[in-house]
């Protein structure tokens, strides 16, 4: 039987650190790892912005390939939405994988060639509130167009699902699921060590409630700022990590009239490395988030041994499993309630951390490589 070749658009690989980054690398490596007779292509528009590849490039059998002509190297965008699928022609892809929501504009010429696409969230036409016209639109065509042009959509939850029939009309039949797993280091446990450094690097308390994502209104820290003062358990703090923006500065000025200043801490910039530490030294893991695609920090926190607290309203519930609390993302004193019961019900600890890794069992990259490797076959025949 001969190789069969899989091309990938690699731009989300090569310079994306999280998010939609982390997804194509864990996939790619996963693949790596658990289907070595695969011929793995990875496109990127820029050979000089790969750092984010984490050594990926390197892993047999990946290759990187570039835009080689003139035009394309002027035009780095335009070839990925246009020149690409003359250069996965080229070189012979059987099956070409869009781990970014998106397909090459002109896909639909190339004969012989079939299509995957997994499609993380509507969130923009759920919530369009929180995106700019311009953006809306672009995203709005973009994952249309790749629903309706993939041999088959990947989407990263059931929640996910749901929103492509909904929005797009996609038939069921064409979707499948096959969720998102978070990186092996969440399930090492870190040093004595290093938790130490990390607990001095960022003059961490010695009680903390954790949260991890970007510091934005859909993300709902508001809530956790909310519920911090209606707890009785004043010597708990709260550790927020994840990019500043415009959202956090409401939050700044609510925590300043809350006189919560030596509670609630937002930081930027922790590498990704130190997240495991993070996790792991924490009391408790808080996700308010009003909507997701599938929520990895839940995943993370689970890996880690560390009770959840998610939001319903999406797909939480599917990244945290049944042993993880759930509350509305405006009842903040829904929120305070479930923290105080983890805080102080040992026994409801307890089991929500050895749940928590028996059904963190369920994502791990070699369990969900096997699907995906099914899917690709499926695909191919």
């Amino acid at each position: 039987m001969s190789t069969q070749i899989i091309g990938f658009d690699a731009k989300r690989a090569a310079q994306n650190r999280t998010g939609l980054g982390n997804y194509s690398r864990f996939v790619v490596q996963g693949l790596c790892r658990y289907a070595s007779s695969l011929h793995l292509l990875l496109y990127a528009p820029n050979p000089r912005k790969t750092a984010a590849m984490n050594g990926l490039d390197k892993e047999k059998p990946v290759e990187m390939r570039y835009p080689m002509t003139s035009w394309g190297k002027c035009f780095r965008s335009l070839w990925r939405v246009w020149g690409m699928t003359r250069d996965l022609q080229r070189d012979g892809v059987q099956l070409f994988h869009g781990l970014s929501n998106e397909l090459p504009l002109t896909i639909g010429r190339a004969r012989h060639l079939k299509t995957v696409v997994t499609i993380h969230d509507l969130i923009f036409l759920r919530y369009p509130q929180y995106y700019k016209p311009v953006s809306r639109w672009i995203y709005h065509y973009k994952f249309r167009r790749a629903c309706r042009v993939a041999d088959r959509i990947i989407a990263v939850s059931d929640c996910t699902k749901r929103d492509i029939i909904h929005f797009f009309g996609t038939p069921a039949d064409r979707i499948s699921v096959i969720y998102q797993g978070c990186d092996d280091q969440f399930r090492q446990t870190a040093t004595e060590a290093q938790k130490a450094a990390v607990r001095a690097r960022y003059q961490l308390p010695e009680r903390y409630i954790l949260y991890v994502g970007s510091i934005e209104e859909r993300k709902n820290l508001i809530l956790l700022a909310r519920a911090l003062p209606l707890l009785a358990d004043k010597n708990i703090h709260v550790i927020a990590l994840g990019r500043r923006t415009a959202e956090a500065e409401r939050i700044d000025a609510f925590v300043l009239d809350q006189a919560l200043g030596e509670r609630f801490r937002m930081i930027s910039g922790v590498p990704f490395a130190e997240l495991p530490a993070f996790y792991q030294m924490a009391e408790v893991f808080v996700y308010p988030s009003r909507f997701e695609g599938f929520g990895i920090p839940m995943l993370e926190a689970l890996c880690s041994g560390v009770p959840a607290i998610g939001c319903t309203g999406s797909c939480l519930e599917e990244a945290g499993g049944p042993s993880s609390l759930y509350v509305d993302p405006d009842d903040a004193q829904a929120l305070a309630s479930a923290i105080t019961r983890v805080l102080s019900d040992d026994a409801l600890r307890a089991r929500m951390i050895a749940d928590g890794y028996r059904y963190a069992d369920r994502f791990t990259q070699e369990i969900l490589t096997k699907d995906l490797v099914a899917l690709y076959a499926q695909v191919m025949q």
